[in-house]
C-alpha cells in the first residue's frame, strides 16, 4: 500500500452546510388536483439542464475530499437481498458505524473523526439485528415496507407491515407507492395511501418511493411527487433499487424542483433521496451539486438529503486513499462481505 501523507480536511465547510434549527415535519395538506394537474414537463429542457450538472463546477483536491466525506453522511448503507443474515447485516452496522478506516481519517486531519452514514437500511426481519448492532449511535434504522419492491399487496397488510416495523424500532419507512394508480391517473387513490402510510408510521419518518423508472412520463414523476408531498411524505425517493432503470440526474431534478415549488408554497422542507444506480464518488458529487444549486446548503444535510446505496462508500474510500497516496488500492480491501 502507498504511504499516506498527511493533508488538512475541513468538513464544516465542504459545502457550506448551515446548522438551521430542528426541522417541522411536513404536516402534508388536503388534496388539491389544482396544484398539480395543469403539470407539463419538458423533457428535452430537462435532459439539457441534467447534461450541465457535474460540468459547471469544478471539485478538486481538497474540496473534493471534503465532499466526499460529506457524501459519507448522506448513505443509507444499504442490504436488500435474499441471502441477507443476521451475520451479514451486523457486519454492515459496523461499517456504518466506521465507515472509513481510521488511518484513512487521521491522514486527512478532519475536525470530525466520528463520521458515520446516515442510517441503515434493511428487510424487516433485520430490523431487530439492525437495532441491536445501532445500539448507542445515533444512527437510525430505516425498513423497506409496504410489499416492498413491487407493492403488489392489500393495503390492510402494508399497513401492519409499517406498524410491525416501527414496534421493532425502525425509525425511518421506505414505502413503495401503487404504481399501477399513478399510470391510470388515480391520484386521489395515491393520496389516501400515502396518507394512511404517515399515520401508520406515528414518530417515524415516511420516505416514499415512486419508482419513477415504472412512471412512464417525467410529468408523472412530477404529479405523483406533489401527491406525496400533500400527504405528509417527510422524503421523496426515486426508486426501490430493483427496476431497470432508477435514479438518473434527470428524475431528480424534476422531483427537487417539486421539492421547492412545495417549500414555496408552504413552508416545509420535504428531504430527497435518490437510489439505485449511484455507485461512484463522481456521481455523488453530482447529486450533491444539483441539491446545492437547486435546493441550497440548507437540504446538505442527512435530515433532507440521503442516497440509498450499497456500493458507493467502497468508490468514496477508495478515492480518498488515491486523494493521500496518488494511486488506488484493490476494490476488494473497501468491499462489504
Amino acid at each position: 500500500m502507498s504511504q499516506i501523507s498527511k493533508t488538512k480536511v475541513s468538513t464544516t465547510s465542504a459545502t457550506n452546510t448551515s446548522q438551521a434549527d430542528p426541522i417541522e415535519r411536513n404536516l402534508g395538506m388536503d388534496f388539491t388536483p389544482s396544484l398539480f394537474t395543469h403539470i407539463n414537463i419538458n423533457r428535452s429542457a430537462v435532459e439539457r439542464r441534467a447534461a450541465t450538472i457535474g460540468k459547471r463546477r469544478s471539485v478538486k483536491k481538497q474540496h473534493q475530499a471534503a465532499w466526499l466525506l460529506k457524501a459519507i453522511t448522506f448513505i443509507d448503507l444499504t442490504t436488500l437481498a435474499g441471502d441477507d443474515t443476521p451475520g451479514k447485516v451486523k457486519r454492515l452496522c459496523q461499517k456504518a458505524k466506521n465507515p472509513v478506516r481510521k488511518d484513512i481519517l487521521q491522514a486527512l486531519d478532519v475536525d470530525d473523526l466520528n463520521i458515520t452514514t446516515g442510517a441503515v437500511c434493511v428487510y424487516h426481519n433485520m430490523i431487530t439485528t439492525a437495532v441491536a448492532s445501532l445500539k448507542n449511535t445515533s444512527i437510525p434504522v430505516a425498513a423497506v415496507s409496504t410489499g416492498f419492491p413491487a407493492g403488489q399487496t392489500p393495503l390492510n397488510i402494508k399497513l401492519s407491515e409499517i406498524k410491525a416495523s416501527v414496534a421493532d424500532g425502525a425509525k425511518e419507512i421506505d414505502i413503495v407507492i401503487s404504481r399501477e394508480k399513478v399510470l391510470t391517473g388515480d391520484w386521489q387513490a395515491i393520496y389516501d395511501e400515502v396518507k394512511a402510510y404517515r399515520l401508520a408510521c406515528k414518530e417515524a419518518h415516511l420516505k416514499t418511493i415512486l419508482a419513477t423508472g415504472e412512471l412512464a412520463t417525467l410529468t408523472n414523476v412530477a404529479k405523483a411527487s406533489w401527491v406525496c408531498m400533500m400527504a405528509g411524505a417527510d422524503f421523496i425517493k426515486t426508486s426501490t433499487g430493483k427496476e431497470p432503470v432508477n435514479a438518473t440526474l434527470e428524475f431528480s431534478l424534476v422531483m427537487v424542483r417539486a421539492i421547492r415549488e412545495y417549500f414555496e408554497l408552504t413552508g416545509f422542507k420535504i428531504g430527497y433521496k435518490p437510489a439505485g444506480g449511484i455507485q461512484t464518488a463522481k456521481q455523488a458529487i453530482e447529486y450533491m451539486i444539483l441539491m446545492k444549486e437547486e435546493l441550497g446548503n440548507d437540504w446538505l444535510t442527512p435530515e433532507l438529503f440521503r442516497f440509498g446505496a450499497s456500493s458507493l462508500l467502497g468508490d468514496i474510500e477508495r478515492q480518498l486513499e488515491h486523494h493521500l497516496t496518488g494511486s488506488y488500492s484493490a476494490s476488494y480491501r473497501h468491499a462489504m462481505s
